[in-house]
Protein backbone atom coordinates (compact mmCIF):
# COMPACT_ATOMS: atom_id res chain seq x y z
CA UNK A 1 0.00 0.00 0.00
CA UNK A 2 2.77 2.10 0.94
CA UNK A 3 4.64 1.87 -2.94
CA UNK A 4 1.54 2.40 -4.33
CA UNK A 5 0.60 5.45 -2.35
CA UNK A 6 4.42 6.79 -3.33
CA UNK A 7 3.69 6.27 -6.76
CA UNK A 8 0.69 8.12 -6.82
CA UNK A 9 1.69 11.25 -4.93
CA UNK A 10 4.23 11.74 -7.28
CA UNK A 11 1.48 12.47 -9.89
CA UNK A 12 -1.33 13.57 -8.17
CA UNK A 13 -1.93 16.38 -5.50
CA UNK A 14 -3.59 13.85 -2.97
CA UNK A 15 -4.38 9.89 -3.53
CA UNK A 16 -5.88 7.15 -1.12
CA UNK A 17 -5.32 3.48 -1.09
CA UNK A 18 -7.90 0.88 -0.16
CA UNK A 19 -7.30 -2.61 0.02
CA UNK A 20 -10.40 -5.29 0.86
CA UNK A 21 -9.36 -9.14 1.60
CA UNK A 22 -12.28 -11.20 2.76
CA UNK A 23 -12.45 -15.14 3.02
CA UNK A 24 -16.10 -16.72 3.12
CA UNK A 25 -16.74 -20.48 3.45
CA UNK A 26 -20.79 -21.34 2.82
CA UNK A 27 -22.23 -24.43 3.43
CA UNK A 28 -25.43 -25.28 0.84
CA UNK A 29 -28.25 -27.38 1.96
CA UNK A 30 -30.62 -27.69 -1.01
CA UNK A 31 -33.99 -30.41 -1.27
CA UNK A 32 -33.28 -31.01 2.73
CA UNK A 33 -29.32 -32.19 2.06
CA UNK A 34 -25.79 -31.17 1.90
CA UNK A 35 -24.98 -29.76 -1.93
CA UNK A 36 -21.43 -28.47 -1.51
CA UNK A 37 -19.26 -26.66 0.64
CA UNK A 38 -16.95 -23.98 -0.97
CA UNK A 39 -14.67 -21.52 0.25
CA UNK A 40 -13.82 -18.09 -1.55
CA UNK A 41 -11.16 -15.88 -0.87
CA UNK A 42 -10.78 -12.44 -2.52
CA UNK A 43 -8.35 -8.94 -2.44
CA UNK A 44 -8.61 -6.13 -4.51
CA UNK A 45 -6.90 -2.69 -4.22
CA UNK A 46 -8.42 1.05 -5.30
CA UNK A 47 -6.63 3.90 -6.08
CA UNK A 48 -7.95 6.93 -5.76
CA UNK A 49 -6.29 10.91 -6.73
CA UNK A 50 -6.70 14.08 -7.14
CA UNK A 51 -4.97 15.04 -10.22
CA UNK A 52 -5.02 18.74 -11.40
CA UNK A 53 -8.22 18.83 -9.26
CA UNK A 54 -10.23 16.21 -10.52
CA UNK A 55 -10.83 12.48 -9.60
CA UNK A 56 -9.27 9.64 -10.83
CA UNK A 57 -9.60 6.36 -9.71
CA UNK A 58 -8.42 3.15 -10.49
CA UNK A 59 -9.17 -0.53 -9.25
CA UNK A 60 -7.15 -4.09 -9.25
CA UNK A 61 -7.04 -8.18 -8.01
CA UNK A 62 -3.80 -7.80 -9.48
CA UNK A 63 -1.97 -6.50 -6.28
CA UNK A 64 1.78 -6.34 -7.69
CA UNK A 65 0.81 -3.98 -10.27
CA UNK A 66 1.29 -1.04 -8.42
CA UNK A 67 2.42 0.99 -11.64
CA UNK A 68 -0.73 -0.06 -14.09
CA UNK A 69 -3.03 0.80 -11.02
CA UNK A 70 -1.49 4.44 -10.77
CA UNK A 71 -1.09 5.08 -14.40
CA UNK A 72 -5.13 3.95 -14.91
CA UNK A 73 -6.07 6.05 -11.99
CA UNK A 74 -4.27 8.90 -14.29
CA UNK A 75 -6.43 8.09 -17.10
CA UNK A 76 -9.46 8.41 -15.88
CA UNK A 77 -8.69 11.81 -13.83
CA UNK A 78 -9.17 13.83 -17.12
CA UNK A 79 -12.64 12.36 -17.08
CA UNK A 80 -13.26 12.73 -13.27
CA UNK A 81 -15.71 14.97 -11.27
CA UNK A 82 -14.22 17.86 -9.77
CA UNK A 83 -12.86 16.86 -6.28
CA UNK A 84 -14.33 19.30 -3.38
CA UNK A 85 -13.34 17.11 -0.82
CA UNK A 86 -10.30 16.79 1.56
CA UNK A 87 -9.09 12.92 2.60
CA UNK A 88 -8.74 13.02 6.34
CA UNK A 89 -5.40 13.08 8.60
CA UNK A 90 -4.72 10.59 11.14
CA UNK A 91 -7.61 10.91 13.78
CA UNK A 92 -8.58 8.50 16.33
CA UNK A 93 -11.28 5.99 15.75
CA UNK A 94 -14.29 4.76 18.17
CA UNK A 95 -13.22 1.34 19.74
CA UNK A 96 -16.05 -1.22 17.88
CA UNK A 97 -15.98 -4.24 18.36
CA UNK A 98 -16.51 -6.56 15.35
CA UNK A 99 -14.21 -9.49 15.33
CA UNK A 100 -14.11 -12.53 17.01
CA UNK A 101 -11.84 -15.18 16.38
CA UNK A 102 -13.84 -18.01 17.30
CA UNK A 103 -15.64 -17.36 14.28
CA UNK A 104 -12.47 -19.11 12.04
CA UNK A 105 -12.01 -21.71 14.35
CA UNK A 106 -16.07 -23.13 13.97
CA UNK A 107 -14.90 -26.07 12.11
CA UNK A 108 -17.08 -27.36 8.68
CA UNK A 109 -17.99 -30.57 10.45
CA UNK A 110 -19.73 -28.29 12.94
CA UNK A 111 -21.68 -25.84 10.01
CA UNK A 112 -22.72 -29.28 8.47
CA UNK A 113 -24.18 -29.88 11.86
CA UNK A 114 -26.02 -26.57 12.24
CA UNK A 115 -27.84 -26.82 9.30
CA UNK A 116 -28.61 -30.39 9.19
CA UNK A 117 -30.13 -29.46 12.57
CA UNK A 118 -32.26 -27.13 11.39
CA UNK A 119 -33.53 -28.57 8.48
CA UNK A 120 -34.00 -31.80 10.95
CA UNK A 121 -36.00 -29.78 13.52
CA UNK A 122 -38.24 -27.75 10.98
CA UNK A 123 -39.21 -31.06 9.10
CA UNK A 124 -40.11 -32.65 12.09
CA UNK A 125 -43.59 -30.14 11.78
CA UNK A 126 -44.29 -30.51 8.11
CA UNK A 127 -42.01 -33.28 6.35
CA UNK A 128 -43.05 -33.06 3.01
CA UNK A 129 -41.24 -29.27 2.75
CA UNK A 130 -38.49 -28.86 0.78
CA UNK A 131 -35.62 -26.40 2.36
CA UNK A 132 -32.58 -24.95 1.65
CA UNK A 133 -30.22 -23.57 3.97
CA UNK A 134 -27.06 -22.74 4.52
CA UNK A 135 -24.69 -21.85 6.93
CA UNK A 136 -21.76 -19.06 6.43
CA UNK A 137 -18.36 -18.22 8.17
CA UNK A 138 -15.99 -15.36 6.72
CA UNK A 139 -13.74 -12.79 7.87
CA UNK A 140 -13.34 -9.16 6.02
CA UNK A 141 -10.26 -7.08 6.34
CA UNK A 142 -9.95 -3.54 5.53
CA UNK A 143 -6.91 -1.03 5.16
CA UNK A 144 -6.64 2.79 3.88
CA UNK A 145 -4.23 4.92 3.72
CA UNK A 146 -4.17 8.66 1.98
CA UNK A 147 -1.52 10.94 1.27
CA UNK A 148 -2.40 13.55 4.08
CA UNK A 149 -1.15 10.73 6.64
CA UNK A 150 -4.90 9.07 7.33
CA UNK A 151 -4.56 5.17 7.81
CA UNK A 152 -7.26 2.63 9.18
CA UNK A 153 -7.55 -0.71 9.28
CA UNK A 154 -9.39 -3.23 11.10
CA UNK A 155 -11.06 -6.68 10.66
CA UNK A 156 -14.46 -8.08 10.93
CA UNK A 157 -16.04 -11.84 11.22
CA UNK A 158 -19.23 -12.80 9.97
CA UNK A 159 -21.41 -15.71 10.91
CA UNK A 160 -25.06 -16.29 9.56
CA UNK A 161 -27.27 -18.84 9.10
CA UNK A 162 -30.26 -19.25 7.54
CA UNK A 163 -33.49 -21.82 6.02
CA UNK A 164 -36.16 -21.24 3.37
CA UNK A 165 -38.82 -23.69 2.91
CA UNK A 166 -41.26 -24.20 -0.40
CA UNK A 167 -44.21 -26.25 -0.13
CA UNK A 168 -46.07 -27.09 -3.56
CA UNK A 169 -49.70 -28.63 -3.25
CA UNK A 170 -51.35 -28.49 -6.61
CA UNK A 171 -51.84 -24.52 -7.18
CA UNK A 172 -50.98 -23.23 -3.56
CA UNK A 173 -47.39 -22.33 -2.46
CA UNK A 174 -46.19 -21.48 0.79
CA UNK A 175 -42.86 -20.49 1.70
CA UNK A 176 -41.51 -19.86 4.89
CA UNK A 177 -37.92 -18.78 6.22
CA UNK A 178 -35.36 -17.24 8.80
CA UNK A 179 -32.30 -16.42 9.45
CA UNK A 180 -29.35 -14.31 11.84
CA UNK A 181 -26.52 -13.19 11.58
CA UNK A 182 -23.70 -11.99 13.72
CA UNK A 183 -20.18 -11.45 14.33
CA UNK A 184 -20.10 -13.63 16.80
CA UNK A 185 -20.61 -17.84 15.85
CA UNK A 186 -23.83 -18.88 16.14
CA UNK A 187 -23.74 -22.37 17.31
CA UNK A 188 -27.70 -22.60 18.65
CA UNK A 189 -30.14 -22.80 15.56
CA UNK A 190 -32.87 -23.14 17.48
CA UNK A 191 -34.33 -19.56 17.41
CA UNK A 192 -34.45 -19.57 13.86
CA UNK A 193 -36.18 -22.86 13.83
CA UNK A 194 -38.60 -22.13 16.54
CA UNK A 195 -39.43 -18.88 14.30
CA UNK A 196 -40.01 -20.89 11.11
CA UNK A 197 -42.03 -23.43 13.09
CA UNK A 198 -44.51 -20.84 14.22
CA UNK A 199 -44.61 -19.52 10.67
CA UNK A 200 -45.43 -23.25 9.55
CA UNK A 201 -47.81 -23.42 12.51
CA UNK A 202 -49.92 -19.80 11.70
CA UNK A 203 -49.80 -20.86 7.97
CA UNK A 204 -51.79 -24.38 8.48
CA UNK A 205 -54.97 -22.78 7.66
CA UNK A 206 -55.82 -20.78 4.85
CA UNK A 207 -58.02 -17.73 4.50
CA UNK A 208 -58.98 -15.05 2.16
CA UNK A 209 -58.84 -11.20 2.49
CA UNK A 210 -61.24 -8.57 0.99
CA UNK A 211 -60.25 -6.15 -1.69
CA UNK A 212 -60.37 -2.97 0.17
CA UNK A 213 -58.27 -1.07 3.08
CA UNK A 214 -57.33 -3.14 6.01
CA UNK A 215 -55.21 -2.42 8.97
CA UNK A 216 -51.64 -4.12 8.53
CA UNK A 217 -49.59 -4.95 11.07
CA UNK A 218 -46.00 -5.37 9.59
CA UNK A 219 -42.87 -7.54 11.70
CA UNK A 220 -39.73 -7.16 11.43
CA UNK A 221 -39.30 -8.87 8.16
CA UNK A 222 -42.18 -7.39 6.86
CA UNK A 223 -40.83 -3.78 7.57
CA UNK A 224 -37.71 -4.72 6.15
CA UNK A 225 -39.54 -6.36 2.67
CA UNK A 226 -41.91 -3.58 1.91
CA UNK A 227 -40.83 -0.02 4.09
CA UNK A 228 -36.70 -0.08 4.07
CA UNK A 229 -35.79 0.35 0.75
CA UNK A 230 -37.79 3.95 0.29
CA UNK A 231 -36.10 5.20 3.48
CA UNK A 232 -32.87 4.24 2.74
CA UNK A 233 -32.99 6.14 -0.90
CA UNK A 234 -34.85 9.41 1.12
CA UNK A 235 -31.64 9.47 3.70
CA UNK A 236 -29.52 8.73 0.84
CA UNK A 237 -27.48 12.56 0.71
CA UNK A 238 -26.69 12.13 -3.10
CA UNK A 239 -30.00 11.55 -3.84
CA UNK A 240 -30.95 14.63 -1.61
CA UNK A 241 -28.19 16.66 -3.66
CA UNK A 242 -29.87 15.62 -6.58
CA UNK A 243 -33.19 16.70 -5.75
CA UNK A 244 -34.54 13.23 -5.72
CA UNK A 245 -35.69 12.34 -2.12
CA UNK A 246 -38.69 13.63 -1.46
CA UNK A 247 -37.77 15.08 1.87
CA UNK A 248 -34.37 16.07 0.56
CA UNK A 249 -36.15 19.90 1.36
CA UNK A 250 -37.79 18.84 4.79
CA UNK A 251 -34.82 19.04 6.98
CA UNK A 252 -36.60 19.79 10.47
CA UNK A 253 -39.71 19.44 9.50
CA UNK A 254 -42.19 16.99 11.12
CA UNK A 255 -42.88 13.81 7.99
CA UNK A 256 -43.70 11.21 10.29
CA UNK A 257 -45.79 9.82 12.77
CA UNK A 258 -44.16 11.20 16.36
CA UNK A 259 -44.14 7.88 17.70
CA UNK A 260 -41.29 7.29 14.58
CA UNK A 261 -37.18 7.17 15.50
CA UNK A 262 -34.93 5.92 13.35
CA UNK A 263 -30.86 6.27 13.19
CA UNK A 264 -28.09 5.16 11.50
CA UNK A 265 -25.53 3.09 14.03
CA UNK A 266 -22.57 1.65 12.86
CA UNK A 267 -20.30 1.85 16.19
CA UNK A 268 -23.03 -1.26 18.10
CA UNK A 269 -20.64 -4.21 19.05
CA UNK A 270 -20.25 -7.69 17.42
CA UNK A 271 -23.22 -6.32 14.66
CA UNK A 272 -22.29 -7.60 10.39
CA UNK A 273 -22.51 -3.70 9.68
CA UNK A 274 -20.77 -1.97 12.38
CA UNK A 275 -16.65 -0.75 12.03
CA UNK A 276 -14.52 1.70 13.58
CA UNK A 277 -14.56 4.16 10.58
CA UNK A 278 -16.17 3.98 7.24
CA UNK A 279 -14.47 3.20 3.68
CA UNK A 280 -12.80 6.90 3.33
CA UNK A 281 -11.29 6.66 7.34
CA UNK A 282 -14.16 8.92 8.46
CA UNK A 283 -14.61 7.78 12.04
CA UNK A 284 -17.83 5.89 12.47
CA UNK A 285 -20.91 7.38 14.67
CA UNK A 286 -24.48 7.46 15.39
CA UNK A 287 -26.19 9.59 13.10
CA UNK A 288 -29.81 10.42 13.47
CA UNK A 289 -32.48 10.45 11.24
CA UNK A 290 -35.81 10.56 12.22
CA UNK A 291 -36.47 12.24 15.34
CA UNK A 292 -40.15 11.69 16.59
CA UNK A 293 -41.27 12.15 13.71
CA UNK A 294 -39.11 14.89 12.09
CA UNK A 295 -36.38 14.53 9.25
CA UNK A 296 -32.84 15.67 11.16
CA UNK A 297 -30.23 14.78 9.34
CA UNK A 298 -29.15 12.77 6.02
CA UNK A 299 -26.30 10.10 5.17
CA UNK A 300 -22.48 11.82 3.52
CA UNK A 301 -19.41 10.58 2.06
CA UNK A 302 -16.81 13.12 1.58
CA UNK A 303 -17.48 14.00 -2.00
CA UNK A 304 -21.27 14.34 -1.36
CA UNK A 305 -20.73 16.65 1.60
CA UNK A 306 -18.44 19.03 0.02
CA UNK A 307 -21.29 19.01 -2.55
CA UNK A 308 -23.89 19.87 0.08
CA UNK A 309 -21.61 22.11 2.46
CA UNK A 310 -22.11 19.67 5.37
CA UNK A 311 -19.83 17.40 6.98
CA UNK A 312 -19.25 13.49 5.99
CA UNK A 313 -21.57 11.50 8.24
CA UNK A 314 -19.15 8.35 7.90
CA UNK A 315 -21.31 6.61 5.84
CA UNK A 316 -18.93 6.24 2.48
CA UNK A 317 -18.82 2.97 1.02
CA UNK A 318 -17.22 0.87 -1.82
CA UNK A 319 -19.49 -1.61 -2.55
CA UNK A 320 -18.63 -3.87 -5.71
CA UNK A 321 -15.60 -1.88 -5.48
CA UNK A 322 -16.41 1.67 -7.32
CA UNK A 323 -16.01 5.26 -5.89
CA UNK A 324 -17.40 5.93 -2.60
CA UNK A 325 -20.90 6.69 -2.24
CA UNK A 326 -23.45 6.99 0.52
CA UNK A 327 -25.02 4.20 1.72
CA UNK A 328 -26.30 3.25 5.40
CA UNK A 329 -24.56 0.75 7.91
CA UNK A 330 -27.31 -0.81 10.57
CA UNK A 331 -30.33 0.90 10.56
CA UNK A 332 -32.25 1.52 13.69
CA UNK A 333 -35.68 1.95 14.34
CA UNK A 334 -36.27 2.40 17.98
CA UNK A 335 -39.09 0.13 19.75
CA UNK A 336 -42.63 1.63 20.99
CA UNK A 337 -44.34 0.19 23.89
CA UNK A 338 -47.35 -2.29 22.36
CA UNK A 339 -46.68 -5.61 22.28
CA UNK A 340 -47.31 -7.57 19.01
CA UNK A 341 -49.90 -9.60 20.56
CA UNK A 342 -51.57 -6.63 21.78
CA UNK A 343 -51.41 -5.17 17.91
CA UNK A 344 -53.13 -8.14 16.25
CA UNK A 345 -55.60 -8.25 19.10
CA UNK A 346 -56.42 -4.71 18.45
CA UNK A 347 -57.70 -5.48 14.48
CA UNK A 348 -61.23 -6.62 14.05
CA UNK A 349 -60.48 -7.61 10.46
CA UNK A 350 -56.83 -7.06 8.75
CA UNK A 351 -53.37 -8.68 7.68
CA UNK A 352 -50.02 -9.46 9.31
CA UNK A 353 -47.49 -9.13 7.04
CA UNK A 354 -44.01 -11.34 6.92
CA UNK A 355 -42.72 -11.07 4.06
CA UNK A 356 -43.59 -9.31 0.48
CA UNK A 357 -42.24 -9.77 -3.17
CA UNK A 358 -41.37 -7.42 -5.14
CA UNK A 359 -42.39 -4.63 -2.93
CA UNK A 360 -39.23 -2.98 -4.66
CA UNK A 361 -40.35 -2.80 -8.14
CA UNK A 362 -42.58 0.37 -7.45
CA UNK A 363 -41.33 4.05 -7.76
CA UNK A 364 -38.82 3.65 -4.94
CA UNK A 365 -37.60 7.39 -4.43
CA UNK A 366 -41.64 8.27 -4.44
CA UNK A 367 -41.73 6.27 -1.36
CA UNK A 368 -44.62 4.09 -3.35
CA UNK A 369 -44.25 0.19 -2.63
CA UNK A 370 -46.33 -2.71 -4.43
CA UNK A 371 -45.67 -6.65 -3.72
CA UNK A 372 -47.48 -10.06 -3.32
CA UNK A 373 -47.37 -11.28 0.14
CA UNK A 374 -45.12 -13.84 0.22
CA UNK A 375 -46.15 -14.70 3.32
CA UNK A 376 -48.54 -13.25 5.21
CA UNK A 377 -51.91 -14.19 7.54
CA UNK A 378 -55.58 -12.90 8.22
CA UNK A 379 -56.79 -11.43 11.18
CA UNK A 380 -60.26 -11.64 12.49
CA UNK A 381 -61.60 -9.97 15.97
CA UNK A 382 -57.89 -10.05 17.27
CA UNK A 383 -56.97 -13.71 15.92
CA UNK A 384 -54.90 -15.17 13.12
CA UNK A 385 -57.07 -17.37 11.63
CA UNK A 386 -54.81 -18.62 8.86
CA UNK A 387 -52.28 -17.61 5.17
CA UNK A 388 -53.45 -15.57 2.87
CA UNK A 389 -53.22 -16.38 -0.91
CA UNK A 390 -53.11 -14.60 -4.25
CA UNK A 391 -53.02 -11.35 -2.25
CA UNK A 392 -51.43 -8.30 -2.97
CA UNK A 393 -50.62 -4.68 -1.26
CA UNK A 394 -49.96 -1.26 -2.42
CA UNK A 395 -49.21 2.17 -0.44
CA UNK A 396 -46.81 5.00 -0.25
CA UNK A 397 -44.72 4.77 3.10
CA UNK A 398 -44.69 8.24 3.95
CA UNK A 399 -48.76 8.29 4.33
CA UNK A 400 -48.36 4.83 5.77
CA UNK A 401 -45.95 6.11 8.37
CA UNK A 402 -47.79 9.32 8.80
CA UNK A 403 -50.74 8.21 10.91
CA UNK A 404 -48.71 4.49 13.07
CA UNK A 405 -50.80 3.07 15.14
CA UNK A 406 -48.59 1.75 17.57
CA UNK A 407 -44.61 0.48 17.10
CA UNK A 408 -43.94 -2.66 18.67
CA UNK A 409 -41.76 -2.64 22.19
CA UNK A 410 -39.73 -6.03 20.70
CA UNK A 411 -36.93 -5.50 18.08
CA UNK A 412 -35.26 -8.02 15.83
CA UNK A 413 -32.23 -7.73 13.82
CA UNK A 414 -32.95 -8.63 10.42
CA UNK A 415 -30.01 -9.89 7.95
CA UNK A 416 -27.63 -7.62 10.02
CA UNK A 417 -28.11 -4.45 8.73
CA UNK A 418 -31.78 -3.53 10.26
CA UNK A 419 -33.13 -3.55 13.73
CA UNK A 420 -36.99 -2.83 13.85
CA UNK A 421 -39.37 -3.64 16.01
CA UNK A 422 -43.32 -4.66 14.27
CA UNK A 423 -45.03 -1.45 13.10
CA UNK A 424 -48.96 -1.29 12.83
CA UNK A 425 -50.76 1.18 10.79
CA UNK A 426 -54.25 1.56 10.31
CA UNK A 427 -54.74 1.35 6.48
CA UNK A 428 -53.73 -0.55 3.56
CA UNK A 429 -54.66 -0.97 0.40
CA UNK A 430 -55.54 -4.75 -0.36
CA UNK A 431 -56.20 -6.63 -3.70
CA UNK A 432 -57.26 -10.47 -3.60
CA UNK A 433 -57.99 -12.81 -6.15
Amino acid sequence: MENILNQAKKVAEEAEVFTISSEETPVQFKANRLKHIQSKRSSSVALRIVKQGKIGYATTTELGDSQNLVNNAVETAQFGMTAKFELPSLTAYPQVEAYDPDVESVSLEKMVELGEQLITTVRGHTPDILYEAVVTKGVVSVSIINSRGGQANYRKSIFSLGIEGTLIRDTDMLFVGEGESSCHPLLEPKAVAELVLQQLELAKNRASAPSQSLPVAFTPNGVASALISPLMAAFNGKTVLEGASPIGNRLGQPVFDKKLWLWDNPTIAYRPGSRPCDDEGIPSQRTPLIEQGTVTNFLYDLQTAALAHTQSTGNGSRSRGGLPTPSPSAFIIAPGKTSFNEMVNDIKEGLVIEQLMGAGQGNILGGDFSGNVLLGYKVESGKIVGRVKDTMVSGNIYQLLKQITAIGSETKWVGGFLNTPPVYCPSLSVASK
